[in-house]
């Protein structure tokens, strides 16, 4: 199955012509379903702080007995920071 065939184009590239600060992440996880793990950090250099943000966020909805937010907070604060940086780089390097 050629799931590339399915992915949504980025509606701030169409617009602006201008890359987001998401822009990768589809391809990044199309990737990683592939195994091609250092392509999918040069897509996407947040995809694997992305990925494990899901994670505990989906854990914080199962698991009631845990508080998990400051981690979730922390998560998100080094996602952020992993994403501006590399949209940056990009920006500056393209």
């Amino acid at each position: 199955m050629d799931l590339e065939k399915y992915m949504i184009p980025c509606l701030n590239k169409k617009l602006f012509g201008i890359e987001c600060l998401g822009c990768g992440t589809q391809r990044a996880i199309v990737l990683i379903l592939k195994g091609d793990f250092d392509d999918a950090f040069f897509q996407f250099p947040a995809i694997y702080t992305t990925l494990l943000f899901f994670g505990i966020v989906g854990l914080h909805f199962v698991d009631k007995s845990r508080n998990y937010h400051k981690l979730i907070v922390g998560l998100a604060i080094i996602n952020a920071i992993i994403m501006i940086v590399s949209y940056i780089y990009k920006l500056t390097h393209s």
